[in-house]
């Protein structure tokens, strides 16, 4: 509801175009708890915390700012936060703005809090039938973000990380993601990522994203234009977004607020 297509894009330097959505979020209450569970369910299901904070002597938000969530202060827990919204952000966007199933579990698997998971970021699925087609779809996306100080080109990082994802962090993240829905009973889905684990034998559509997540702040459209994607190894088919909001930092903090008081 929030996240708007400007109608605008970027031409990078390459010529590659980027579409850029603006986050236009305000003080509404519903709408902001609503998105606080949606956040925190990624980190712990509501209906687990009571069993996991069990023997702390913690109660459910402290358990949840104390062990599970990044940190709001100590580096680089912050730095950690933004990411981790920058992530979420683009795979809301992937599920329900462009079609895709988009499974979440990258979250709940945290050892350390205030680190992040090592992989690909974001995997989207659409099979287009029962039967495997080629053209079903994978999308690997890398996102990026800019939430506070000087302007960097987080874009380029995100085009960068996401030719790595090509080559070697697909494969490790797709066996990573089946392996815990067969952990989790969800045999049925594990076997969609299966359809996706051997390209030269079952042909599928793939897809590369690159995404930057910015503060108005700390979005500077000239340095983003000088992107260069032209050695990207699936550079027909990579696709930048752009998204920016303003003060979307004291945004983040107030999610995971949020997502702890209201446990």
């Amino acid at each position: 509801m929030w996240l708007r297509d400007t109608g605008t894009t970027l031409t990078t330097a390459c010529g590659k175009i980027a579409r850029i959505w603006q986050l236009a979020h305000h003080n509404d209450k519903t709408t902001l708890s609503a998105w606080a569970k949606h956040y925190r369910n990624h980190y712990c299901l509501d209906s687990e915390i009571d069993d996991l904070k069990d023997g702390t002597g913690l109660s459910r938000c402290d358990y949840l700012c104390q062990y599970v969530f990044p940190d709001d202060t100590a580096a680089p827990g912050p730095s950690i936060r933004a990411g981790d919204f920058a992530e979420i952000l683009v795979a809301d966007f992937l599920e329900f703005k462009e079609g895709y199933w988009v499974p979440r579990f990258k979250y709940d698997d945290k050892a350390v809090r205030n680190e992040s998971t090592k992989g690909a970021d974001i995997l989207g699925f659409k099979i287009v039938s029962t039967d495997e087609s080629p053209e079903d779809t994978l999308a690997t996306f890398e996102a990026k973000a800019k939430l506070t100080g000087k302007p960097a080109n987080r874009l380029q990082d995100a085009v960068e990380a996401s030719a790595e994802d090509f080559h070697v962090r697909k494969a490790e993240s797709l066996n990573a993601l089946k392996r815990r829905l067969i952990r989790s009973g969800r045999r049925n889905e594990a076997m969609k990522v299966r359809r996706f684990q051997d390209k030269v034998d079952r042909p599928y559509h793939e897809v590369s994203g690159a995404a930057a997540v910015f503060s108005e702040s700390a979005y500077d459209y000239g340095l983003l234009s000088k992107t260069d994607s032209s050695t990207h190894p699936n550079q027909g088919e990579l696709r930048l977004v752009v998204i920016k909001g303003k003060d979307l930092m004291a945004l983040v903090h107030d999610l995971y607020r949020r997502a702890g008081d209201e446990a």
